[in-house]
C-alpha cells in the first residue's frame, strides 16, 4: 500500500514536462469548445498524481512509461516541488469541476482554465514550474521546513533551476 500511495523523488523532468504539455492542450479544448466537462477528468487526474504520483494516473503512467523514455536520459528534479505543484492543479480543476457540476456559470470554470493554460504551458514549453518557484518561496520565508525537501534548498535559496 505504501508504494501505490506515494510520490516519486526525484520525478523526470520530461515526464512532468509531457504531462504539463498534455494538460495545456486537454485545458486549451476546454475552454476552445466549451467543454468544461473535462475539468472533471483533469481534476481526477491531478488527484491522482497528488496521491499515488503517476500509479493512477493514466497520463502519468503514460509519461514516465512510454514518452519521457523516448526523450532520451531522464532528467532527475526533486519531487516534493512537483507534488506541490500538481496539488495546486487538484485545487484549480476541483474548484473548476464543482461549478461546472452545480451547473453554474462557467465565467470561474474559464478564468481557472486560463490560469491552467498559463502555468502548464510555462512548465511544458520553458520548464518553468510555477508550482515549483512558489514551493521554493514558501521555503525560503520558512512556512514549509528544509526537511521536506533538502534537494531544494538551493532553489529555496534564490538558486535557479529550470
Amino acid at each position: 500500500m505504501t508504494s501505490l500511495f506515494g510520490f516519486p523523488n526525484p520525478v523526470n523532468e520530461k515526464a512532468a514536462r509531457v504531462v504539463a504539455g498534455t494538460v495545456c492542450a486537454l485545458s486549451v479544448v476546454a475552454l476552445a469548445t466549451g467543454s468544461y466537462w473535462l475539468l472533471v477528468v483533469l481534476a481526477y487526474g491531478f488527484i491522482a498524481r497528488v496521491l499515488t504520483g503517476p500509479s493512477l494516473s493514466p497520463l502519468g503512467r503514460l509519461a514516465t512509461s512510454v514518452i519521457a523514455p523516448r526523450l532520451g536520459p531522464p532528467k532527475p528534479v526533486p519531487g516534493p516541488p512537483k507534488r506541490f505543484a500538481q496539488a495546486i492543479g487538484a485545487g484549480l480543476t476541483s474548484v473548476g469541476a464543482i461549478f461546472v457540476l452545480a451547473g453554474h456559470d462557467h465565467t470561474v470554470p474559464a478564468a481557472l482554465l486560463v490560469a491552467l493554460i498559463a502555468a502548464s504551458a510555462l512548465e511544458s514549453i520553458f520548464g518553468l514550474c510555477i508550482g515549483c518557484r512558489l514551493f521554493a518561496g514558501l521555503m525560503r520565508v520558512g512556512l514549509i521546513p528544509q526537511s521536506v525537501c533538502a534537494e531544494c534548498t538551493d532553489l529555496a535559496l534564490g538558486a535557479r533551476q529550470g
